[in-house]
């Protein structure tokens, strides 16, 4: 069952008051880059105190306030436009938050055609780590795909080079592979891309699990699959949770409200060890993710179409002309992205 969020009313700058859901954890986001592209956006939203918010299936239109939000999770393939508003944000009361950041090298390919080259992503991650710790940047590797010239020796090459390069930035390697099967908008972009990718075989997932294994080993991270059935515990790869309840705890395992939705003792109050979880969170895992999927409830501001980083496997866009589209139409001071 989906987890039921509190709602307050919510005073629009019309002066019109509206009902709202008011979110313990806010996701910025799976749908959109909302960092690269919309970080003024998000820093208005947030003075305001809510957002609009459009229902990717139904079309319906409504609102998210910010009156309960305790921590914001950052997606992003480049969030340094994001960094210079991060003062602003945290003036603004929201000062806990980390980064699931998507590190893929796919250059030579041109897979993701709009993102910045792979050494200027490196010393963003670099540069994140410095300002809040490793442990709240979290490195993706998402999706792992084979075909045109890419093998899985190539891939766990290509994986070892960054993790060389964001050496003591990060603590953890976040994985998946791709699925086309899935999602029909995601095989179209292929197809118009005159793309020759491909999932891969359940042989190629054990030859680069056991590659990922030891290369995480090797340079001190943990590694996890995201919303995988596959088991791969056998080479060090556990199931991930990207709104990670885990990681909640060891960082900001002070907030007794942050604790209180998670089901788990605060520090403050006697605490619980690193990483402990009690029975209570799985109760606030995310219903309408994958049932593969293993993370905590939040609420997603993101908006599909949107994301002008064109890559070729994303599943939350469609066609180019679209996209161009609403970014130009976009207003920073608007309530929805």
């Amino acid at each position: 069952m989906a987890i039921q969020w509190e709602k307050v009313v919510a005073p629009l700058a019309t002066g019109e008051a509206v009902k709202a859901i008011a979110p313990v954890i806010i996701s910025a986001s799976r749908a959109t880059d909302i960092p690269a592209f919309y970080s003024e956006w998000l820093a208005n939203r947030l003075a305001a105190g809510y957002a609009a918010w459009i229902h990717p299936f139904t079309g319906r239109k409504s609102y998210v306030s910010f009156a309960r939000t305790r921590l914001l999770v950052f997606w992003s393939k480049n969030p340094q436009p994001l960094l210079a508003r991060l003062a602003r944000i945290e003036t603004l009361g929201f000062r806990q938050y980390y980064f699931q950041y998507t590190l893929n090298d796919y250059e030579i390919e041109r897979l993701e055609p709009q993102v910045p080259p792979l050494q200027h992503r490196i010393e963003t991650l670099r540069e994140i780590a410095k300002r809040i710790g490793p442990e709240k940047v979290i490195w993706r590797f998402d999706p792992l795909l084979l075909g045109g010239g890419v093998t899985p020796k190539i891939l766990a090459d290509r994986i070892r080079r960054i993790r060389d390069g964001v050496a003591g930035s990060t603590r953890r390697l976040v994985i998946s592979f791709l699925d086309l099967a899935r999602y029909r908008s995601v095989q179209q972009n292929v197809t118009r891309a005159k793309m020759n990718i491909r999932e891969l075989t359940h042989d190629d997932r054990l030859e680069l699990a056991t590659a990922i294994g030891a290369i995480a080993r090797e340079g001190g991270l943990s590694v996890g699959s995201c919303a995988e059935a596959i088991d791969l515990a056998s080479w060090g790869i556990e199931h991930n949770r990207c709104i990670d309840d885990r990681l909640m705890t060891r960082c900001f395992g002070d907030d007794r409200a942050l604790m209180s939705f998670l089901g788990v003792p605060p520090r403050a109050a006697g605490g619980v060890e690193p990483g402990t979880t009690t029975e209570a969170v799985r109760n606030v895992k995310d219903a309408g993710q994958r049932t593969t999927c293993q993370c905590v409830a939040s609420k997603d501001i993101g908006r599909y179409h949107t994301c002008p980083h064109q890559c070729v496997y994303c599943y939350a866009n469609g066609i180019t002309a679209g996209i161009q589209t609403s970014r130009r139409r976009h207003d920073p001071a608007a309530d929805l992205i």
